[in-house]
């Protein structure tokens, strides 16, 4: 097979402005002219964030787990914990990516499960500690997040604390980005928000005909919006993503 598998091919990436360039440069590697459509604009909710910094400023902190989603959400706990010398508790994020956000931002995981879905970090976590311990747990979400984690979690035992930090606003619909869609091989989605923010802006028929998705969950919005998925990331990663884009798209 040819080192460049994706040359001639034209593909869409839909990841916010700030999350673009690790997945556009592994695609232009392997030959793909990309065409960068930010789908969403994540921006911050201040109501949240002024009670996660002022819950993470407390002297002696009653959590015994923070919990992230995104790297999104790995950003919003950093920038919280700015200035703190420990770590008030052990961290979980729901994959790879976002542990390797919060682990360049100097924040290491103490769990990371085998998939990147909510319900394999329920699965993974262990049961709340015995009376006297806490066993509080603060999860850094976004505003539409599913429920399974903050629910699964509270099911296991856990007192469960949901901060909304982020949320993620489509962006507008861009008539030149119509053109550029229309004339690509394949769309690829790494999160449900930038499925309908894409979907609601240029519709079912105005995308490309190969959609890969970056794991079950977007995958799942994506069907549930009209679109037929092509192919699902295995591992559910970025390099999962490249590689099932590849595969979908060789001759």
């Amino acid at each position: 097979m040819t080192d460049q598998p994706l040359k001639w091919r034209t593909v869409v990436v839909t990841r916010a402005p700030d999350q673009q360039g690790s997945l556009v440069s592994r695609l232009a590697v392997l030959g793909a002219t990309v065409v960068e459509l930010p789908a969403t604009v994540v921006v911050d909710r201040p109501e949240g964030m002024a009670v996660l910094t002022a819950r993470l400023a407390e002297g002696a902190s009653p959590f015994a787990w923070l919990v992230v989603t995104s790297p999104n959400g790995a950003t919003r706990l950093a920038r919280a914990l700015a200035g703190r010398a420990v770590r008030p508790a052990r961290i979980a994020a729901v994959g790879p990516g976002t542990a390797d956000a919060l682990a360049a931002a100097g924040l290491p995981c103490d769990l990371v499960p085998p998939e990147a879905v909510a319900e394999s970090l329920v699965a993974a976590f262990p049961p709340p500690p015995a009376e006297g311990a806490s066993g509080e747990v603060l999860v850094v979400k976004a505003e539409a997040a599913r429920p399974v984690l903050v629910e699964g979690l509270s099911g296991k035992g856990w007192t469960v604390t949901p901060v909304v930090a982020y949320a993620a606003e489509s962006a507008p619909f861009d008539a030149t980005v119509a053109a550029s869609l229309a004339g690509a091989d394949a769309v690829l989605f790494a999160a449900g928000s930038a499925v309908r923010a894409v979907v609601g802006a240029y519709g079912v028929v105005g995308l490309p005909p190969v959609v890969v998705c970056m794991g079950p969950v977007t995958a799942e919005v994506a069907r549930e919006v009209g679109l037929v998925v092509t192919a699902v990331a295995d591992p559910h990663t970025l390099d999962g993503l490249v590689a099932a884009t590849a595969a979908a798209l060789a001759p």
